[in-house]
C-alpha cells in the first residue's frame, strides 16, 4: 500500500505543479473545475448511500450524475458571474468571492463541531439528500473559488506568484500528511476520533503540525518576503483545519458505510481521498491570507 501510495504522489505531484504553474490563467478555472466535478461525482455516493439502505449501482449512478450536473451548473454561474481576470479589482477581492470565503469558513466551523459531535447529531442529517448536497456544495466550490482566487493573485505583476501560493498550501497538507503517517505509525497511542477515524493518532496530528511548519520555515524565504510570524500562525491554524477536512470525509464516508470515496487513485483511494485536507485548506488559508498577512 504505501509504495502505491508513493507510486501514485510522484505521478500526481508534478501533474498537479505544471497544472497550477504552466496553465494560461484563462484555463486554469477549468483545470481546477475538471478536479472539483471528479470530487463531485464522488460526494454524489455519500447522497446515495444511507443508514440502513442498499443501493443499485443504477440508483448511485443517477445519485452522481445529478449532483456533478448541479455542481457544474454552480461552477459556471460562478464563472461567468465573475470571470477569471474580474476577480481582483484594483487590488481588492471581489465581493462575491469574499462572501464565498467567509461562507466557507463557517462552513468549516460547523463541520469541526459536527466532527466532534460525531455520531451524535448525525442522524439530523445522514438520510437527508438536502443536507448532504448542500455539505457537498459547501465542501466543493469554495475549494474551486480558492483555487483560482489564489492562482489569479498580483497575475499581471507576477504570473507565478499565486502559484507559490498554492504550492504554499500544497507544502501545508503534504508536510502534515507525511508527518502525520510516519509519526502516527512510530509513536501513535492516543486516538484522535476513534469514532470517525480510528487510524488517526494525537502522536501522529501533533507531528503532521510540526512538520508542516518546519516544511514553511525551511521554504520561507521563497514566498515574496511575507513576514515569517504571521506565517507561520497562518499555517498553524490551515494545518489544524486541513486535519478536520480529512476528518470531515471520514465522517460522511463512515455515515455512508463507504471504505474510500472510489478506486482511481491506486493507493489513495478517490480524489476525494486526495483532496479531502484541500477543500478546508485552500478557502481557509485564502482568507487568512488576504486579511492576516497580504
Amino acid at each position: 500500500m504505501l509504495k502505491q501510495r508513493i507510486i501514485t504522489a510522484l505521478v500526481l505531484a508534478p501533474l498537479a505543479l505544471a497544472g497550477v504553474f504552466y496553465l494560461p490563467l484563462s484555463l486554469f478555472p477549468l483545470f481546477a473545475a475538471i478536479v472539483t466535478l471528479v470530487g463531485a461525482w464522488e460526494w454524489g455516493a455519500f447522497i446515495a448511500n444511507k443508514a440502513n439502505v442498499e443501493r443499485k449501482a443504477s440508483d448511485t449512478k443517477v445519485y452522481r450524475i445529478v449532483f456533478t450536473c448541479s455542481m457544474a451548473l454552480l461552477l459556471a454561474s460562478f464563472a461567468i458571474l465573475v470571470p477569471v481576470d474580474s476577480i481582483w479589482l484594483n487590488g481588492l477581492l471581489h465581493p462575491i468571492y469574499q462572501a464565498a470565503l467567509i461562507i466557507a469558513a463557517v462552513w468549516w466551523v460547523l463541520s469541526i463541531v459536527m466532527v466532534f459531535l460525531y455520531p451524535k447529531g448525525h442522524g439530523l442529517w445522514q438520510d437527508s439528500d438536502f443536507f448532504k448536497g448542500l455539505f457537498g456544495q459547501l465542501t466543493l466550490i469554495p475549494f474551486w473559488i480558492a483555487l483560482i482566487t489564489l492562482r489569479s493573485y498580483g497575475y499581471n505583476n507576477d504570473p507565478m506568484l499565486g502559484g507559490f501560493l498554492i504550492l504554499t498550501i500544497f507544502a501545508i497538507v503534504w508536510g502534515a500528511d507525511v508527518g502525520a503517517y510516519f509519526v502516527g505509525k512510530a509513536i501513535g497511542k492516543r486516538k484522535l476520533m476513534p469514532r470517525v477515524s480510528p487510524g488517526k493518532s494525537i502522536e501522529g496530528m501533533l507531528g503532521g503540525l510540526v512538520a508542516a511548519l518546519s516544511s514553511i520555515m525551511l521554504t520561507h524565504s521563497f514566498f515574496y518576503n511575507i513576514e515569517l510570524l504571521p506565517l507561520m500562525i497562518l499555517v498553524f491554524i490551515t494545518s489544524i483545519v486541513s486535519v478536520f477536512g480529512d476528518l470531515s470525509e471520514s465522517m460522511f464516508k463512515r455515515s455512508s458505510g463507504i471504505k474510500d470515496s472510489g478506486t482511481i487513485l491506486p493507493g489513495h483511494g478517490g480524489i476525494l481521498d486526495r483532496i479531502d485536507s484541500l477543500t478546508a485548506a485552500m478557502p481557509i488559508f485564502a482568507l487568512g491570507y488576504f486579511y492576516l498577512v497580504a
